[in-house]
């Protein structure tokens, strides 16, 4: 059966996710600012907080909906639920515990498997990226920031791209040949990385391995809800609230630059197994 989400549902769940992402943020920041723990415990001390936070925050404000996270072991039976949270309390753990500002806090609301709102919190930036992707409700918006790039902006000749500080595969040079790139920007957290995006410091996002759900859910609502194409390296949707939570691929780029960015990861070898 497909769920609808109502106008009073969008407002409230949109409401709900904004406070939460912001909430589990400043606390993630007070732990670290307190200087009590450092690198991997810092990391630990961070992420189990943050979900801990988000977990109560679901729990007893949704007891219905089904709930994904990255820090809490995962049960099948948010598989039949239509309605389902999946969140990252810390994305960019590593970063958060270097003490650097490349960290998010995803919270996304999916329907039907398909992303419907969400918040990006970038806690050291003090801003709150949200976004509905609900038909003829979407809208986004960025609390503590100022405006954001949308996806029909105008495109510059050589584009920049995100990249991985640490995953970056040897595909990625001639990716960016094919495409005329002339700078890589290395950061961590896939969420910072898609928001640099909508703050006109970079054009594309490519990923291939290693993400799952949690990690991509928050950020293409608000990409989508701006415009920007979000897809699969050869093209397809995303789709979430699945069975194997793996998510690998991940293209975030300007729609009139789709086509491109397909034929520059085939002809660069990011296709092959």
């Amino acid at each position: 059966m497909t769920k609808t989400l109502t106008t009073e549902e969008v407002t409230r769940d949109l409401a709900f996710a904004i406070e939460a992402a912001r909430w589990a943020g400043r606390r993630a920041m007070g732990l670290r600012e307190s200087g009590r723990w450092k690198d991997a415990m810092l990391a630990d001390i961070g992420d189990q907080a943050a979900d801990g936070l988000l977990q109560g925050l679901v729990r007893g404000r949704y007891p219905d909906d089904g709930l994904l996270s990255e820090e809490t072991a995962d049960s099948k039976e948010r598989l039949s639920k239509p309605r389902a949270w999946i969140i990252d309390p810390l994305d960019g753990t590593k970063e958060f515990s270097q003490v650097r500002h490349d960290f998010a806090v995803h919270v996304a609301l999916t329907v039907d498997g398909r992303p419907a709102l969400g918040a990006v919190a970038l806690p050291a930036l003090d801003q709150v990226l949200w976004a509905v992707c609900v038909e003829g409700s979407m809208r986004a918006g960025n609390e503590g920031g100022g405006a954001l790039t949308l996806g029909d902006s105008p495109s510059p000749g050589a584009p920049k791209i995100v990249v991985s500080r640490s995953h970056t595969p040897e595909w990625t040079g001639r990716f960016c040949e094919e495409l005329g790139v002339k700078e890589q920007v290395p950061l961590g957290s896939v969420g910072f990385k898609v928001s640099r995006l909508f703050a006109g410091e970079a054009d594309v996002y490519v990923h291939k391995k290693g993400l799952k759900e949690w990690d991509t859910c928050a950020p293409e609502v608000v990409a989508r809800a701006l415009g920007w194409t979000v897809c699969k390296l050869r093209g397809e949707d995303h789709r979430y609230n699945q069975t194997d939570p793996k998510n690998h691929e991940l293209v975030v780029c300007r729609p009139a630059w789709k086509e491109r960015v397909i034929a520059a990861l085939a002809s660069s070898g990011a296709l092959v197994a």
